[in-house]
């Protein structure tokens, strides 16, 4: 048994001295926004900025506000209005009717074979003109200047597709301790810091934020190859980088924010659909992500105050690192370091959010988004 634990505390410190070291080191290397300074007028080529919004009249006064101060000489803002039970048509209307830069297509069924999300999206590049487009969300908030300085540092890195990781509004304790515990596992996961290296799989794309070229996005099938896929924010990401396009990742903190889901129940029930999907609906891959969360977060600690001799040494060595690797993240995402202490809390969470989205898909043959079912057969069939 003695053995057994010491070549399995011997694995978990290997990973988190190769894997998270190297990955932390990584992240220290990403660009910052706010280092880049704001593009002139003649070096702004034309952006189409594109969102898709349903029934989201609470949190569309706020971004649209940040909108209309936006500093950018050639900027078409197209918004869609996906079916909307609520006042977000007449809003977005009303908001249009007050800036001249600004369209909103309204879009009344949904055709068979696409999710709804990706189908607004779709129909917003096809009324737009930007030779650049910028694939945003309906609740995200800009600075002004944070376009010309996206177009400095994507010009800079000779990036066609540019993602930048923004501010998360967080509020109390458990939207703290999660969100922040996402960030690490998202780091851990897909590893940002390759995603500039051509030679390399990794692919990074985040909602909030996507600023592509046009021409590459033509060129790799646009949101028609993503029309089934759930998270397509990602999947954007992975279908540039494999046709080949220049893709990298920037950290903007609060030059575009966003308040994701409010309250530890909201941000449970908000990531049904889409961690299921994130696992490509794999039950394996499932298995086996929630017993790397929980072995690599969780055992370390009980080595620790547990175990004996290098058994204990390795869980500590274990530990540190990943409380390194979390006070950064933390202090990156702008919460107090001491949040670190709720890793294992967090990583027990993440691994139920897993396990939850798994077992409600599966129980329910498929999702609900936007107010339409989608049998899981179509979804499986449409991951990209």
């Amino acid at each position: 048994m003695h053995t057994f634990g010491l070549v399995f505390f011997s694995l978990v410190a290997a990973f988190w001295v190769l894997h998270g070291l190297r990955v932390a080191y990584g992240a220290t290397k990403l660009p910052w926004l706010k280092n880049f300074g704001p593009a002139q007028d003649e070096a702004c080529p034309g952006i189409s900025l594109i969102f898709a919004a349903r029934d989201e009249e609470e949190k569309l006064p706020a971004a649209l506000a940040t909108l209309a101060e936006l500093d950018y000489p050639a900027l078409q803002i197209i918004a869609v209005d996906d079916r909307s039970q609520d006042a977000t048509g007449r809003i977005l209307d009303e908001f249009a009717a007050a800036h001249s830069r600004f369209r909103v297509v309204h879009i009344s069924e949904l055709p068979g074979g696409w999710l709804g999300k990706p189908h607004a999206l779709q129909k917003a590049y096809e009324s737009s003109n930007g030779e650049w487009l910028l694939f945003t969300d309906a609740d995200v908030r800009f600075k002004p200047d944070a376009l010309r300085r996206a177009v400095t540092l994507a010009k800079q890195r000779n990036l066609e597709h540019l993602t930048l990781f923004g501010d998360v509004e967080m509020h109390g304790f458990w939207e703290k301790m999660l969100i922040t515990f996402f960030g690490l596992a998202f780091h851990l996961a897909t590893e940002p810091h390759r995603v500039g290296n051509s030679r390399s799989r990794v692919y990074v794309g985040v909602g909030a934020f996507q600023l592509l070229k046009r021409s590459a996005y033509e060129a790799s099938g646009t949101h028609r190859r993503l029309a089934m896929e759930v998270v397509d924010d990602m999947k954007l990401g992975k279908m540039l980088k494999q046709a080949g396009f220049r893709s990298g990742v920037g950290i903007a903190q609060d030059a575009v924010v966003v308040r994701w889901h409010a309250g530890l129940g909201n941000l449970i029930r908000g990531v049904t659909k889409n961690f299921f999907a994130a696992a490509g609906y794999n039950l394996v891959f499932v298995a086996v992500s929630i017993a790397g969360l929980l072995l690599l977060n969780i055992a370390p600690l009980l080595g620790l105050f547990f175990g004996h001799g290098w058994i204990r040494i390795l869980a500590a060595i274990s530990v540190a690192v990943a409380l390194g690797f979390q006070c950064g993240v933390d202090v990156v995402m702008r919460v107090s370091p001491l949040y670190a202490l709720t890793f294992p809390l967090g990583s027990v969470l993440f691994s139920y959010m897993l396990l939850r989205s798994t077992a409600v898909t599966l129980w329910q043959g498929g999702i609900t988004w936007r107010g339409t079912f989608y049998p899981l057969d179509e979804l499986k069939r449409g991951v990209v």
